[in-house]
């Protein structure tokens, strides 16, 4: 996928210059995305949450599933309420993240909507139920992680705080990861590749609310 072709590139902010510093482009990044993502009008995020389930039920890692670890999204990310209802209605385990003291990492078990705490202010939502141990990650069958920017090489931009790249470190060897950002968010790797660091955990599919793609991670 080719930024130029797909339309998207004028619209991608991209303030990286030769020389700088993988750490200084990152953060650059995030503020940019960011703060285009907290523009998106709240009806066309809803909008975005049913088409994101549509895609993802068509991705055959997510579909055969019986355990998945997943998000719940925070009012800008890319929503996943539509996906936590529609996976609870076919059966299949959920796995939320539950954060811990600085990085301490932990999951629980989502048992609906009318559970999920806001634990503190920027937190994602998590369970209320009891934790099951950062090890409970072995038992997912795939990872739909957030993201703020994906390339195609699979290189994810997070949030910045390296939970995620710990914690899919700890999943099983050959689990699918895959990721959740809108259209304009996958950067082409050749043109715009996004800055990545020795311990950066690549995801193998992108997924936005109008298709998935493989990557070659």
């Amino acid at each position: 996928m080719r930024g130029d072709s797909t339309g998207t590139s004028a619209r991608q902010p991209y303030p990286i210059f030769p020389g700088m510093e993988v750490a200084e482009a990152k953060d650059e990044l995030r503020r940019e995305i960011r703060a285009r993502r907290a523009s998106r009008p709240p009806r066309l995020r809803a909008q975005a949450s049913v088409a994101f389930a549509d895609v993802l039920e068509t991705v055959p890692a997510v579909l055969e599933a019986k355990v998945v670890a997943t998000y719940a999204s925070r009012p800008t990310e890319p929503s996943t309420s539509e996906l936590l209802e529609r996976l609870a209605a076919r059966g299949a385990r959920i796995l939320l993240p539950v954060l811990g003291a600085g990085l301490a990492r932990d999951w629980a078990e989502y048992t609906g909507h009318g559970d999920l705490r806001e634990r503190a202010p920027g937190r994602p939502p998590e369970p209320g139920g009891p934790t099951l141990g950062p090890e409970a990650i072995l038992e997912a069958d795939v990872v739909v992680a957030p993201a703020l920017a994906v390339d195609t090489r699979g290189v994810r931009l997070g949030q910045g705080g390296g939970w995620y790249d710990r914690t899919l470190k700890q999943a099983r060897s050959g689990v699918p990861v895959v990721a959740m950002v809108f259209p304009e968010e996958i950067y082409d790797a050749v043109e715009r590749p996004l800055p990545v660091e020795n311990h950066d955990m690549p995801v193998h599919v992108v997924v936005t609310p109008e298709r998935w793609q493989d990557l070659p991670a």
